[in-house]
């Protein structure tokens, strides 16, 4: 059975549709790499399957994903999209992955701590525990993030861009993380790193306002071209992959 079921699924933009007709299917053994161009709706697709942008179709969550009114999805967003102006030590960032277990109101116990700290030393940032988030770096604050999503054993991870801002060494330890948390949970990891995403994922998924799943983690420029995905791969270099012209008709804006 599917954790995620999405059926012809859309999303719009005052008036800019930037998912359209989307059908994809979750399972809970998947591992799966999102690409795409810049503002072809790779966060989007996310913001759908977490709930937290109007759109038409269906988006149907499997029961297991629920343990009473909790959804047992862990989410990782850009760190860009987090406040970190906000009066927060990273040990508060990484609890409030337990309000949906917890609620607003309810103290954090003891072993509630002791987990956080056992995720912070596994990642190897236990010193930054009691430092405001303004105070650490950008892989610090990544990993902290990281141990956010993952502290309540969710069923489900999704990932948007988790390697961004951290160090080779760090992104290696994600990488081998993120294998064995997918033997009891699904992931499902934007990036724009092709070049390294296609040795860790299972399998692809192209979103450009569209979406085509390429049922395994090898993928070609043909194919990209075929699945209207207008990225070139790149084999040498820093980075893996450049991105071309769009598409006519699929102008893309900066609604990811």
């Amino acid at each position: 059975m599917n954790l995620v079921t999405l059926r012809n699924v859309g999303v719009s933009y005052d008036g800019y549709e930037a998912l359209a007709g989307v059908n994809l299917d979750i399972a809970p053994d998947d591992f799966l790499g999102i690409i795409g161009p810049n503002g072809g709706g790779k966060t989007t697709l996310v913001k759908a399957i977490l709930g937290t942008v109007p759109h038409t179709g269906e988006v149907k969550l499997a029961p297991e994903l629920f343990c009473g009114k909790e959804r047992l999805i862990g989410y990782m967003p850009q760190i860009s999209d987090f406040d970190r102006a906000f009066p927060i030590s990273v040990l508060e960032v990484v609890l409030s992955g337990l309000q949906g277990r917890k609620g607003f109101v309810s103290r954090y116990t003891k072993a509630d701590r002791a987990k956080v700290l056992g995720l912070l030393a596994a990642s190897g940032i236990e010193d930054t525990a009691h430092k405001p988030i303004g105070e650490v770096s950008g892989g610090q604050m990544q990993r902290a993030l990281l141990c956010r999503a993952v502290i309540s054993d969710p069923k489900l991870l999704i990932l948007d861009e988790p390697a961004n801002f951290v160090d080779n060494k760090f992104e290696n330890e994600l990488y081998r993380t993120l294998h064995e948390l997918n033997r009891r949970m699904a992931i499902v990891m934007v990036s724009h790193d092709i070049g390294t995403i296609t040795s860790v994922v299972k399998e692809i998924v192209c979103v450009n306002r569209r979406v085509h799943r390429h049922h395994s983690n090898v993928i070609t420029e043909e194919q990209l071209r075929n699945y209207d995905c207008p990225i070139q791969i790149v084999s040498h270099g820093h980075i893996p992959h450049t991105v071309l012209e769009h598409h006519p008709g699929d102008c893309c804006r900066d609604h990811e």
